[in-house]
């Protein structure tokens, strides 16, 4: 499995950011069930006060070509194009493999 963080932060002459934060959430999180291999998306847009980040994408896809179909599929470029990119002024991203820890028995 694949783990997919991204930060963003708002750009400073949005009026009404926490508007924009709740569009971000609802469509990425849409995108579930829409594209193949994303198996789960978690958009955090309450973080705490110390946090430098407005948002926090964290999506888990079932492998690393899923995530390279995931950044094209148009139902995610749609999403990216409306409601994240005229919005964010700077961008974060990690990418990273996850593995499986097997309950001892």
């Amino acid at each position: 499995m694949v783990k997919h963080i991204i930060l963003w932060q708002l750009k400073d002459d949005i009026a009404d950011k926490e508007s924009v934060k709740k569009g971000i959430k609802e469509n990425l999180e849409s995108l579930v069930g829409k594209v193949p291999g994303l198996l789960k998306v978690n958009v955090v847009i309450d973080g705490l006060e110390s946090s430098n980040a407005d948002v926090m994408l964290d999506c888990e896809l079932d492998s690393e070509e899923s995530l390279k179909g995931y950044q094209k599929h148009p139902a995610h470029v749609a999403v990216a194009d409306t409601y994240v990119r005229p919005y964010t002024a700077v961008r974060v991203c990690t990418v990273s493999y996850t593995h499986l820890t097997l309950p001892t028995i």
